[in-house]
């Protein structure tokens, strides 16, 4: 498999905060959570999936645990704005500098607010995409949190 330009971006961020961290790359795919949950042989909950909303003209990336969801109201009075929707494409690889499916919760391109869901604390380990739909990065929720500099927040 040849290297992945956002996975070394991912590898060179999160060494130079931890250099014991090293994302993991798989030659299946990991793009959703149940992908990545059954490559990695691991419960839902613990594959931590990246979702970008946006607010009017405000977007936030929510980190939750692959076996919660969303809820709008909480993404309306964390950002503010308009209605909130989900980024296309198009905005999450404009905002993240990722394409969807390999979303990292940090190296992103630009400075947005991380908003943590307090539901993966339950899990010793849990697994964060790392650049691309074949990568993970395996951390606890304590370094994920430190690494993201995100809000933990009750979804």
């Amino acid at each position: 498999m040849p290297p992945d330009r956002a996975v070394e971006r991912v590898r060179a961020y999160v060494q130079a905060f931890d250099p014991s961290f090293n994302p993991i790359e798989y030659p299946e795919t990991t793009e959703t959570a149940p992908d990545a949950a059954r490559v990695l042989g691991v419960e839902l909950g613990q594959i931590a999936k990246s979702i970008l909303f946006r607010c009017g003209e405000r977007y936030g990336l929510f980190v939750l645990a692959g076996d919660m969801r969303m809820d709008q109201k909480k993404v309306k009075a964390l950002l503010g704005g308009g209605k909130p929707r989900v980024a296309t494409p198009e905005e999450v690889v404009e905002m993240t500098g990722f394409r969807v499916g390999g979303v990292c919760p940090f190296a992103l391109k630009t400075e947005l607010p991380i908003f943590l869901d307090r539901s993966m604390e339950r899990f010793q380990i849990i697994y964060a995409a790392a650049g691309s739909a074949h990568a993970v990065l395996p951390l606890t929720f304590q370094q994920l949190q430190a690494v993201t500099g995100g809000a933990v927040i009750e979804i």
